[in-house]
């Protein structure tokens, strides 16, 4: 198993290590998935599936994102 680490800028952003590049094929541009579960990440390459599903679900979570929405769930 290789590690690697990098420090977040004070936008959060990170700069991903040339070794994970590298290992994970990605390239500017590309996009990326982060996997969460127990406190743990897992970085990886989005792949042509993800991009779909993303774009099709996108507007219609987007529809629950209102302000009236937020408004509504504040309290609960």
């Amino acid at each position: 198993m290789s590690t690697a680490s990098s420090r977040l800028t004070t936008k959060y952003q990170a700069t991903i290590p040339g070794n994970v590049r590298k290992a994970l094929d990605l390239h500017a541009g590309d996009t990326i998935c982060f996997e969460i579960e127990d406190g743990e990440i897992r970085l990886r390459k989005a792949s042509p599936l993800d991009l779909t599903f993303t774009h099709a679900v996108e507007e219609t979570l987007s529809e629950w994102n209102s302000e009236a929405d937020e408004e509504a769930y504040r309290d609960l």
